[in-house]
Formats: C-alpha cells, structure tokens, sequence
C-alpha cells in the first residue's frame, strides 16, 4: 500500500463516518421534527376548539349582558317609581319631629302651669286646713289649734321688677291659738 492508497483509505473512511454521524443526525432532526409537526397539529387543533369555545362563549356573554341591561332598566323605572315614596317618608319624618316639638312645648307649658295651679293649692290647702281646725276646735271648745306659715304666690308680676311674688305669712306668735 502506497501512501497514495493510505490516504484514500482514510478519506473514504471519514467519508464513511461523515455519512455516518450525518445519518445519526439527520434521524434525529427528522424525529425532532415530526414532533415539531405534531404539536402544530395538536395546536393547530386547540386553536380551532379554542377559536369554537370563544364564539359560543362570546354568544352567552352578549345574551347575559343583554339580560343585565334589561334588569338594569327594570330596577331604574321601580327606583322611579320608589322615589316619591322615599320623599313622602321623609316628609313624615319631618312631620312627627314638629309634632314632637309642639307636644314637648304643650308639655312644658302644662307643667309651668301647673306649678303655679300647685302652688295656689299648696296655699289653699294650708288656709283650708287651718279652717278645718277652727271648725273642729270650735265644736270641742277650749282646744289650741296650730297655725302653720302660709305661702301666698301672686299670678300677677310685681310692678317694679315684673317678677311674680311669692308671699309667706310667718307664723308670728300664733303656734296655737285657743278657742272659747
């Protein structure tokens, strides 16, 4: 073998590896890409139930806005409706708050009046109940009677202040008073 033979040889034969390792590679690309084509398969088939879903969804949603727009005008003309309700409600509320004030005021008035009526009967009852023991001494002869102090309240102001005056009749010397 000449150096011309040997040289040969080793080209062939990196030519074989060469076709070899090319082969290897070559299966391996065509396996790559038929996995390539099946996903684009399998995506290209999503895509199309995907694009399928969209429209039947997009359908749904445009009948339930549709019915939402509808409810939406619904509830607008009841709260119409509702309105003068709330106003007439208001106005009642308004209503019993004067009522409040006016009986409060009605009340306090009552109640100022009748201090002043207790305060006569206060009087009264002390004049009356002196009254009632003179009557009773009178019958039982010889029996001391007490005199309490006696309050005399005017409805009418005093000219020089315009207060109302209240006058006590002390009991002066008089804690009893014997009748014959």
């Amino acid at each position: 073998m000449t150096i011309g033979e040997i040289s040969g040889l080793i080209a062939a034969l990196a030519f074989v590896a060469l076709v070899v390792f090319l082969i290897i590679n070559l299966r391996k690309t065509a396996s790559v890409f038929e996995e390539i084509e099946k996903t684009v398969g399998e995506v290209n088939e999503t895509i199309a139930m995907v694009n399928k879903n969209v429209n039947n969804i997009s359908d749904e949603v445009e009948g339930l806005l549709n019915k939402a727009n509808d409810l939406v005008a619904d509830i607008n003309q009841k709260v119409e409706k509702t309105d003068p309700l709330f106003t007439a409600i208001g106005d009642i509320g308004t209503s019993v708050s004067d009522v409040n004030d006016s009986s409060r005021n009605l009340v306090e008035s009552l109640a100022s009046k009748s201090k002043k009526t207790q305060r006569k009967r206060s009087s009264l009852s002390k004049v009356g109940a002196v009254v009632n023991q003179f009557k009773r001494a009178k019958s039982d002869r010889n029996t001391k009677v007490s005199v309490p102090d006696i309050t005399v309240t005017s409805d009418y102001p005093d000219a020089s202040n315009g207060e109302i005056k209240e006058v006590i009749i002390p009991n002066e010397g008089r804690d009893s008073t014997e009748i014959k």
